[in-house]
């Protein structure tokens, strides 16, 4: 396995991720500084800022003000200005007194994230289309913030390097990163995944995943957006910006095949995948279905399947096979070949409220959580099943965290968009 902390710097995005994060001023060290501006002043409020205010950005936020009682919401920023608007009035409504903002701490556009890394605010909640995930959290970890981090953490190879590279900065700078990939944290798959890690089905022989869900939303093209708007408003047909469902949605599911094999990265992926039903030019060049195999060390194998389609059969779920038994890791049972079946009975509290409960727990008490290595190889095992997919060749995990495919557009203004074409198994170049 590659270091993924030691890949090359040259590339073009980095150049941009590089000078997009410079913040002017952020020389802040994480809990240290934290600690000195909670205590000193007697007040041991938390602020958080939101980037990223659509519907899962503003449940971040709701879920942030549930995870500490002592916490305000005071900055928020979007791409949009409509969006934050409507997200300002939504949460206002929502968190009462929980929210402080104020038209000077409401910022928007590309660039409005740096603004909110010169803000006075302890925590940033990164909610955006995934693309720009790397980017914004470089920005956050030098301006001395702590991080929730919203699942995928790239949309390439380029930016999941840089990601490792910003998770040690973090690292050194004793600053909280939590990942949004909200199963870790939920109680019963916890105690699920710690019964088949402590052998009671067995060794693991073969983890069955399936993502297996209807369509989402769609944005209409307004008269006056242009291509770039009509693009980022839409954001999850676009590869550049959502990653394909591979990394949007079925994240969720390869990152628990990650966790039952100990966080290893997967060894090799072959891929199958295409566009049945979601073939109008306004579905941009994402898939509408992938099945993936990925190949474990100790020869285990994980086969997962994901689908966007309406009218058909959904199932969501995790199937483990070990050598003495079976387990169905969001069912929350184990059922070994001999003896009786274990069923989860304990409590089921809201995943996405303890994420938050953990992040900010962490960082007052100064046991800082860094979520970043196993965000980031989910990230890139679910990027290497669509590279597989798209070009119908096996893809290793060398060749993959090493790809030098970069996504990144000629330019970040609402004009003409990145020219975009659906890949074709076999004919599509691994690059």
């Amino acid at each position: 396995m590659p270091n993924e902390n030691s890949t090359p710097q040259s590339d073009s995005r980095r150049d941009f991720l590089r000078k997009s994060a410079a913040i002017s001023g952020a020389a802040a060290v994480g809990s240290l500084s934290l600690a000195r501006s909670v205590h000193a002043g007697g007040d041991d409020t938390l602020k958080v800022a939101l980037i990223g205010c659509g519907g899962r950005g503003s449940g971040a936020a709701k879920n942030a003000t549930m995870g500490d009682p002592n916490l305000k919401v005071t900055v928020l920023c979007d791409i949009f200005p409509d969006v934050l608007a409507q997200a300002r009035q939504r949460l206002s409504r929502v968190l009462g007194d929980r929210m402080e903002v104020t038209d000077e701490t409401c910022f928007s556009g590309f660039d409005g994230y740096k603004q909110v890394m010169e803000s006075d605010v302890d925590v940033v909640l990164l909610c955006t289309p995934p693309h720009f995930r790397p980017a914004h959290l470089r920005a956050a970890i030098e301006a001395g913030k702590h991080v929730f981090c919203e699942k995928p953490v790239a949309v390439d190879a380029p930016g999941c390097r840089h990601v490792f590279e910003t998770v040690e900065m973090a690292r050194e700078k004793n600053l909280s990163i939590v990942s949004g990939l909200c199963w870790r944290y939920h109680p019963k798959v916890q105690e699920t995944v710690a019964k088949v890690k402590e052998g009671a089905i067995g060794d693991v022989v073969a983890v069955h995943e399936t993502y297996l869900t209807g369509t989402l939303w769609y944005r209409q093209p307004q008269p006056d957006w242009t291509p770039m708007e009509d693009q980022v408003r839409n954001w999850l047909y676009y590869t550049w910006l959502s990653g394909d469902h591979t990394a949007e949605q079925h994240i969720h599911s390869l990152d628990k095949a990650l966790w039952l094999n100990d966080d290893a990265a997967p060894l090799a992926c072959e891929a199958v995948g295409g566009r049945l039903v979601r073939t109008d030019p306004k579905w941009g060049n994402v898939y509408d279905h992938f099945g993936m195999t990925f190949e474990f060390p100790n020869n285990v194998k994980t086969f997962a399947f994901c689908r966007q389609m309406a009218g058909c059969y959904n199932d969501v779920n995790d199937y483990v096979l070990g050598s003495n038994g079976t387990a169905s890791i969001l069912g929350g049972t184990v059922t070994p070949k001999s003896g009786p079946e274990w069923k989860y009975s304990g409590p089921n509290a809201d995943m996405y409220d303890l994420e938050h409960k953990a992040l900010y727990e962490g960082i007052r008490s100064g046991n800082v959580i860094n979520n970043g290595v196993y965000m980031t190889r989910s990230t890139m095992m679910a990027i290497m099943g669509r590279m597989a997919a798209y070009t119908g060749q096996k893809v290793t995990w060398d060749m993959a965290i090493n790809s030098t495919e970069d996504m990144t557009p000629k330019a970040y203004e609402w004009g003409p968009a990145p020219e975009v074409s659906v890949s074709l198994p076999g004919k599509t170049k691994f690059v």
